[in-house]
């Protein structure tokens, strides 16, 4: 695993779904704050990615947190976990596809063309019907499936350059915006105090949700017992960096209460006549989206295959290629499953559920650290978390304390694709695992 490798989790996408994350805080009242939201979560992430750690080390095979729940918790855990992360990974990514009409029209500008507004929305906005269709985000979904399915190295090739392209271009925004910062932007700091900034912390939570796609990848790995935990950590770490760099530039240089807009940066350096940086930060942020869709795609489709190789899901679904020996079903299924809700909702839909999925899968893993710990204590472990179980329980109260800080609507969704899950696993996945 290269150092873009380990950079390639979806939570550098910091130019769409962090600035994002700053405009939907702004409109919830954490402000300027949400720089230290960010760290706040990055301190409760810092704790599930050492655990996340530990557990890729010792479990280096397909299916992330699925797998570490099955070998831990059971076959009744690892299907509500496996059930939980397709909702995580799906949303993420539904999250991600909405906005990308946005910049590829701020792209097309530049010689002069654009998407029609009728092909370029989605057809629910804040939950109104506009009768248009988001069309690029369904293609750019379908494209990226189709590499995919071609392979897992040509794939990787091409995301590396990507991470390479987004983290170039995160810099210059941060060189040139710095320039225009306005320290009266910042004031007040935090419009709603700690309890604004508890908030935003649990909403820009899905800007967070890379590291766990790094251990779905076990398979793939030269060296899983090393370069896991190396790329989980680490990129927890570059990325918090990032964001709160970014974000203390975004809101220093406009007032964070004009930021809600799907691409806050194009805007923010259009208003300051940056237009050729403006230009190429529009690029750098569709790079960082299709970055960000084609680690989650993947992600989401070894989830598939893992549940499917354990009986829990249909076998069609573990069936390899015939030439490019990937799992060409599961990445079809997942690609639509995504791509056709992104064409027809807006990302305020996605974003809440992706954050309790997420959180919810974080619980799950400092939880199987603890019991692993006791039911196979001289299992090989080349990374063990320190403090066990002191931290993992840390880990699992900092991941609730956000999970209660969202809101009640998100839980009820939440508990209904749960209360499906179960129905479908009671009804079908537990008589053909016994058979």
């Amino acid at each position: 695993m290269s150092f873009s490798s380990i950079l390639n989790a979806p939570v550098l996408d910091l130019l769409r779904e962090g600035t994002n994350a700053v405009s939907t805080v702004g409109r919830l009242g954490a402000g300027p704050g949400i720089s230290l939201s960010f760290v706040l979560v990055a301190l409760a992430c810092s704790f599930a990615a050492l655990c996340y750690a530990e557990l890729a080390s010792m479990i280096p095979i397909a299916g992330g947190t699925y797998t570490y729940a099955y070998a831990a918790l059971g076959e009744i855990v690892a299907w509500i976990i496996g059930w939980d992360l397709i909702l995580e990974y799906a949303v993420s990514n539904m999250a991600v596809a909405v906005g990308f009409s946005a910049h590829v029209n701020d792209v097309l500008e530049r010689f002069g063309l654009a998407l029609p507004q009728y092909l370029s929305e989605p057809m629910f906005m804040n939950g109104a019907y506009t009768g248009h269709v988001n069309i690029s985000a369904f293609i750019i979904l379908m494209l990226l499936t189709w590499m995919l399915v071609r392979g897992v190295k040509e794939s990787a090739n091409a995301n590396n350059i990507m991470v390479l392209v987004k983290i170039a271009v995160i810099l210059v925004f941060i060189v040139v915006g710095s320039k225009h910062v306005d320290i009266q932007n910042w004031n007040p700091f935090f419009p709603n105090g700690l309890p604004g900034v508890m908030t935003g912390a649990a909403i820009v939570f899905f800007t967070y949700i890379g590291f766990d796609s790094v251990s779905t990848a076990a398979e793939e790995c030269k060296n899983p017992q090393r370069d896991l935990p190396i790329g989980i950590i680490a990129t927890l770490f570059i990325c918090t960096i990032l964001y709160a760099g970014v974000a203390l530039v975004l809101t220093g240089v406009a007032n964070w209460q004009t930021l809600g807009n799907a691409a806050p940066v194009v805007t923010v350096l259009k208003n300051l006549g940056y237009a050729n940086v403006r230009w190429l930060v529009a690029i750098g942020a569709l790079t960082g989206m299709v970055s960000s869709l084609l680690v989650f795609q993947y992600g989401q489709a070894r989830v598939w295959f893992a549940m499917s190789r354990d009986r829990l899901l249909p076998g069609i679904f573990s069936r390899l290629h015939s030439q490019y020996k990937t799992p060409h079903i599961s990445t079809w299924v997942a690609g639509l499953f995504v791509g056709l809700p992104a064409m027809v909702w807006d990302i305020g839909t996605f974003a809440d559920l992706s954050n309790i999925g997420t959180l919810f899968a974080f619980v799950i893993a400092s939880i199987a650290v603890i019991v692993l710990r006791r039911t196979q204590p001289d299992r090989p472990r080349s990374f063990r978390v320190p403090l066990v179980p002191w931290l993992p329980l840390i880990s699992v109260f900092s991941c609730l304390l956000l999970m209660l800080s969202l809101p009640l609507q998100t839980w009820l969704l939440f508990f209904v694709w749960l209360a499906a899950g179960l129905g479908i696993y009671f009804l079908y996945s537990r008589p053909r695992v016994r058979e």
